[in-house]
């Protein structure tokens, strides 16, 4: 009797080792990189994250390696030597910075990233619908066009202060396709360089004398800043505006802006079809179709800036 108990415990061990299906035992590793705090990317990795949950990829079985760059490219760079050793089914990264990074390093893992602005600018992919590469994803991408013409719908702006950071691709392409854009709508854009965040209250008061409207770029070191900024601009009754609508929330007055958790949600159903199977390069690189108007009411009354009714019927969100 002692020897058939000791055959059925060994049985029973045997079994919980190896007998289980595959899929219960086998813990996928997902690495995450966002390069920074900012609340966008967390917002789009949240919505990444849903969707992989609602396919089934969520712990235990799935287990999420997170990383946070700080906003310093140089932690991002080491951080990425660590995924490329660390046994990673994919990766998830979360801002240009963070994306160029993982994109340089590791070639044979997929990649699904979210909140970058233009991947082709920043040469992680060769195109929007197959990236050629090992990686897809979602953009904030608006057109600035668009962006442009409902500032003027506000005010007839002729002098624009363009905020970005030299170095950080998504604020360069940001600037680049804004001074695209000075001779359709009859603007002038002044470039001014935010390195640190310093230079605000040092570069901005002067700047802001001789401008009718502000643009803030996606940088880290601007996103970092968004307070003072907004308080100069409101003193100055000079309207503020972005396309990005965490920097609105924040204060910024204007927004042509897609939503941040419908982002991830878009990059989410790519990464729920890669872990499916499907490469990256099979899957177009995609922007949200219609972005919205958002405004932030407590900057328009503090900067004394009038909103056409008109204007008002056009705003999707306001804070």
């Amino acid at each position: 009797m002692a020897q058939i108990s000791r055959f059925a415990f060994i049985f029973l061990f045997i079994l919980m080792v190896v007998g289980f299906p595959l899929e219960a035992r086998a813990e996928k590793r997902i690495g995450v990189l966002l390069f920074s705090e900012e609340a966008r990317y967390h917002e789009a990795l949240k919505g990444i994250k849903d969707q992989l949950a609602k396919a089934g990829y969520k712990e235990p079985k799935v287990t999420f390696v997170m990383g946070n760059a700080g906003g310093s490219k140089a932690k991002a760079a080491d951080m990425v030597k660590n995924y490329a050793t660390g046994n990673i089914s994919m990766m998830i990264t979360l801002g240009t910075n963070a994306t160029i990074a993982v994109a340089k390093e590791i070639k044979d893992v997929p990649i699904v990233f979210s909140m970058v602005y233009d991947p082709l600018e920043a040469r992680v992919a060769k195109g929007w619908e197959s990236s050629g590469t090992n990686v897809t994803g979602s953009s904030p991408k608006i057109p600035i066009s668009e962006l442009v013409g409902r500032l003027k719908e506000i005010r007839p702006v002729k002098r624009v202060a363009a905020l970005y950071t030299p170095g950080e691709k998504n604020s360069e392409s940001q600037l680049k396709e804004l001074q695209s854009q000075q001779q359709k709508h009859g603007i002038k854009v002044i470039p001014v360089i935010i390195a640190k965040k310093e230079d605000v209250a040092q570069i901005l008061p002067e700047v802001i004398t001789s401008v009718d409207a502000l643009y803030l770029s996606g940088s880290s070191v601007i996103g970092a800043t968004i307070p003072p900024i907004v308080e100069i601009a409101a003193k100055a009754e000079v309207i503020s505006f972005t396309h990005l609508e965490d920097l609105v929330k924040e204060g910024v007055l204007l927004g042509l802006c897609s939503d941040p958790y419908q982002l991830g949600v878009l990059a989410g159903k790519k990464a729920v079809a890669v872990m499916q199977g499907a490469k990256p390069s099979a899957i177009p690189i995609e922007a949200i179709a219609k972005p919205g108007v958002i405004i932030n009411k407590k900057t328009v009354a503090a900067s004394k800036v009038h909103i056409p009714k008109a204007f008002m019927q056009k705003v999707a969100k306001t804070y």
